[in-house]
């Protein structure tokens, strides 16, 4: 019940003991803190997934602005909502949204570079935050069979 055979870690094993030792209000608090936990890697998870598809669709606008030429009619955006009529002045240089309010002017191969290299870096700390997260949602699942099989016992024993 408590391990899953012959591939489980020496630690989850020692853990999965020390939790069959818990009481049942000990293995309760376990289990609520461990799925608030996993909610909450969920939620970064989800924030993630959403920031790196943002900057992929900058990367992609940045493309798509690169290839414009100079004193090409366009529409400008202001905010998600509201777009104004504008002429490409000079394509080479663009502001990137660095967060907070501020903007930095690079060239637009600084800019490509810019939003690729934060693409990698959320992708990896998706991938480290999936880890965690798959780790403490076992931890979860341990918790909660064990709570379970503690509370069979204790009803048939009552």
């Amino acid at each position: 019940m408590a391990s899953k055979g012959a591939a489980a870690s020496p630690a989850a094993l020692r853990a999965s003991s020390e939790m069959e030792k818990m009481s049942l209000e000990q293995l309760k608090a376990i289990k609520e803190q461990t799925d608030l936990e996993v909610n909450l890697l969920q939620d970064s998870l989800n924030n993630i997934r959403t920031a790196a598809t943002r900057l992929e669709h900058a990367s992609t606008a940045l493309n798509d602005l690169s290839l414009r030429p100079r004193g090409k009619q366009m529409l400008v955006p202001l905010t998600a909502s509201l777009y104004v009529p504008g002429t490409l002045d000079d394509s080479e240089k663009v502001l990137i949204d660095v967060g907070t309010g501020y903007f930095i002017e690079k060239t637009m191969d600084e800019g490509k570079d810019y939003c690729n290299r934060k693409i990698s870096l959320l992708k990896s700390n998706f991938d480290e935050l999936v880890e965690v997260a798959s780790k403490k949602k076992s931890i979860a699942d341990e918790a909660g069979l064990i709570l379970q099989a503690k509370l069979r016992q204790a009803s048939t024993t009552s």
